[in-house]
């Protein structure tokens, strides 16, 4: 497991892009990494990848010193400690409402005395010099995803666990849970996630959003936000779109 670069600037305050490839492919990661992408979105929940696709993704990570972010598909810990077991430098963890499901989540990813994560390594262990378990304590990111109403309402609970890297305000699913599905830009929502950002920030954590664009990401960054995620499609469809209009 190598040192973890995004999460030493998240530490030090300093924001960092995430991008997500949304296709299986270590090919592509690769390219990204080689873009200069502080770290890579590996989708388990939503996504395709299987667990030999995932340990490629993460390998062609490494090669370019991206750090590979796998979400898994709940707050399970077999799950997490299969995900960390291929390599991954950091797991985010969807649907996290209450400190104890935040609890929860720490304790499955982190080895102890800072949590129960399963002992087998696997090819993480790869390279390690010493007390791997230390190392990867030291270096395994940890974002959970405040999806709902209820996280929200938990929020200032929730940003008490320790050994959170991000704490990511998720816009898709909380629209719904505001009675707004597919409305992710509703004013409401909109409001609902600045929100959440500046009590993040307040509380000397890291808050995590969602951006589609330059323009959306330097507004949440100026609110405050340190993990910034996009997704490939978001920024190759105004290229293509400019592209495609010299053909008209």
């Amino acid at each position: 497991m190598r040192h973890n670069l995004a999460k030493e600037k998240l530490a030090a305050g300093r924001p960092i892009s995430v991008v997500a490839p949304g296709y299986t492919s270590a090919g592509l990661v690769e390219l990204l990494g080689r873009m200069g992408f502080d770290a890579i979105f590996i989708d388990c929940e939503h996504g395709p990848a299987g667990w030999d696709e995932v340990e490629n993704m993460v390998r062609a990570a490494e090669l370019t010193d991206v750090t590979p972010i796998v979400r898994v598909q709940s707050n399970d810990p077999p799950t997490v400690t299969r995900a960390l077991d291929r390599g991954a430098g950091g797991v985010q963890v969807p649907h996290v409402n209450t400190r104890a499901q935040a609890e929860a989540a720490v304790r499955a990813a982190k080895f102890a005395p800072l949590g129960h994560r399963g002992y087998a390594a696997g090819r993480s262990a790869f390279g390690v010099q010493g007390n791997f378990t230390s190392h990867a304590n030291d270096e395994t990111m940890v974002i959970v995803m405040l999806e709902e109403v209820e996280a929200l309402k938990n929020l200032d609970d929730i940003l008490q666990v320790e050994q959170v890297d991000a704490f990511f305000i998720a816009p898709g699913d909380l629209a719904q849970s505001m009675g707004y599905p597919g409305q992710m830009d509703h004013p409401d929502v909109q409001a609902a996630i600045q929100d959440a950002v500046r009590r993040v920030r307040a509380a000397g954590r890291a808050p995590g959003v969602l951006t589609t664009n330059g323009a959306s990401a330097c507004r949440y960054l100026a609110l405050g936000a340190l993990f910034i995620y996009v997704a490939l499609a978001s920024l190759l469809q105004p290229g293509t779109r400019d592209f495609l209009a010299e053909f008209k």
